[in-house]
């Protein structure tokens, strides 16, 4: 401690290069929190994907449906313990660009099946009674002000009309992670307003197993059951499903982080050398201190502590810009929608920032620690 008047006296003496070295180290460290943010928006889903959960889809494409009465002869099927099922809408909520999510859902199974998305009960039993009800995340709810109680129009793009539903829920996720921008109706009001030729029809099945080791048994028992049928099906475990979606935008994902690495690297470079060359520039101050009875272990720390204390203002302040950053939410208008910084990034920012000032500052002050006062005060 009684160095720290010494390490913030020659920090503040060139104010401007060392505004801007925190500065540098503020910009990369945003950045990287930004990246780490993304990376997280882009494979949520497979990071909190049920391990005991399976997905059904048409072999053919998920826009292909799947009849309903396939659920009791999934339900039949050895390990399978639950099923529900939804439709995507796709609908327009007063212009076009207000994009979230819409499921049709089962009222009577979906809930069970979701355990992560918390509903009040009251709230539930209101939307279930209430064939025109609406459940929405509370993302979604925040981003448009809705409140419960509330009419909410909804232009439908394959069915013609407005869809009029009223809010009864608003649901949240038990982890920061989980997506809250869903809106979910009943299906029966949906499958009433369908032709006849998609009457009684399903986007996809949701199943839960009793064991997650015989996912690939019961999966293959699925598929094998609606072998050489109208409507095959292919089934693969949540997280494969998810991991599917995230891979479809892997070229968006790839090309941010890897521009964003190089920048981001440039950065830390840039300042680790701007670092040492301030440390080396007062090589005779150095010599001095030695002169006046600093011990060469003295020395190395203060050269040491002065870079690392550097490093870690600007990462921290880099690292706390991208939290507040999230912190508002989705800035994609639903590209990403679950925009979060966790604390493992955070704490790897953090280190690496460390780990810069630590090394960018270890070679001048080893320099430092084996100097010569002599040879130092000669180069004066």
């Amino acid at each position: 401690m009684k160095f720290l008047p010494l390490i913030f006296a020659n920090l503040l003496r060139k104010k401007v290069r060392t505004a801007l070295t925190i500065g540098s180290f503020a910009v990369a460290l945003f950045l990287f929190g930004l990246l780490a943010t993304i990376r997280v928006a882009f494979s949520q889903g497979v990071d909190v994907a049920g391990a005991d959960r399976l997905m059904v889809i048409n072999k053919v494409s998920i826009i292909q449906p799947l009849p309903l009465p396939y659920r009791d002869r999934i339900l039949r099927i050895p390990g399978v313990k639950q099923v529900t099922w939804a439709n995507w809408f796709g609908g327009v909520y007063v212009d076009e660009k207000n994009f979230f999510p819409q499921f049709a859902v089962d009222a009577d199974t979906y809930r069970d099946m979701y355990p992560e998305f918390v509903i009040p009960d009251d709230q539930w039993k209101a939307f279930r009674e209430d064939r025109a009800g609406a459940i929405a995340g509370k993302l979604t709810a925040d981003k448009y002000h809705w409140k419960i109680g509330d009419r909410i129009p909804i232009r439908g793009t394959f069915l013609s009309g407005v869809f009029e539903f009223n809010l009864h829920g608003i649901y949240r996720g038990t982890r920061p992670q989980d997506d809250t921008t869903q809106f979910w109706f009943h299906w029966d009001y949906l499958n009433e307003k369908m032709p006849a030729s998609y009457k009684n029809m399903i986007g996809w099945y949701t199943l839960r197993i009793e064991n997650p080791d015989q996912a690939v048994r019961v999966t293959r028992a699925i598929d094998e059951t609606f072998a050489n049928s109208p409507y095959e099906t292919r089934t693969m475990t949540e997280k494969a499903m998810a991991a599917s979606f995230a891979k479809q935008m892997g070229n968006i994902e790839f090309v941010l982080l890897s521009i964003g690495a190089v920048v981001f690297f440039t950065l830390l470079l840039v300042t680790g050398n701007t670092m040492a060359i301030a440390v080396r520039e007062r090589t005779g101050e150095l010599a001095v201190l030695k002169t006046v009875g600093f011990p060469d272990w003295a020395v190395l720390m203060l050269v040491l502590a002065e870079s690392v204390l550097v490093a870690l203002l600007g990462g921290g302040l880099g690292i706390a810009l991208a939290k507040a950053l999230t912190l508002r939410g989705d800035p994609t208008n639903g590209l990403l929608p679950v925009f979060y910084l966790p604390p493992q990034p955070i704490a790897a920012g953090v280190a690496a920032a460390l780990l810069v000032g630590v090394v960018a500052g270890f070679l001048p002050a080893f320099s430092a620690m084996r100097l010569r006062v002599v040879e130092a005060l000669r180069r004066v």
